[in-house]
């Protein structure tokens, strides 16, 4: 698993362009990364971008679901709706398709934050909203989640 670190304030052109920041793309290039899979997000309202083999990681998972299966079915055509593969430039310019750039209402001043193994995209003001918006919950929410784990046997 790769591991993908920061949170990084940039602009979006009017031809849905993003300069991807020279730090983020050092870590890019130190992990060997070259191919991207852009999508929306399941909860939230931005777009993920996964490395291509953390995509056909998650991607073989997937193909274990039973296609006999309704649920699996819609699950499936929902989360994969609007994927799109996507390369970085020799410039270090990403091109966002219009139709994801409008499902995540991203407008010019954006942030990619890391999640582990992928990068979020966020428009800046939902981003900072969300933030604000789930701080008091933090504490509760972290707890919840990491409250249980053994670190010593993890």
């Amino acid at each position: 698993m790769k591991i993908l670190n920061g949170t990084y304030y940039c602009k979006l052109d009017a031809k849905g362009r993003l300069m991807l920041p020279s730090e983020l793309r050092k870590q890019f290039a130190d992990l060997q990364l070259d191919s991207f899979v852009l999508k929306r997000a399941v909860f939230e309202n931005n777009l993920e971008m996964y490395p291509k083999d953390e995509w056909n990681n998650l991607m073989e998972k997937l193909n274990k679901l039973n296609r006999f299966k309704k649920k699996n079915i819609d699950f499936l055509t929902r989360f994969l709706a609007g994927v799109r593969n996507v390369n970085v430039d020799t410039t270090g310019r990403l091109q966002v398709p219009k139709d994801l750039v409008g499902l995540a209402g991203l407008k010019k001043e954006i942030v990619i934050a890391s999640a582990i193994n992928i990068l979020q995209i966020w428009d800046k003001d939902m981003y900072e909203n969300y933030l604000k918006e789930t701080a008091n919950d933090f504490s509760d929410l972290a707890e919840d989640v990491m409250g249980d784990i053994d670190f010593e046997d993890a």
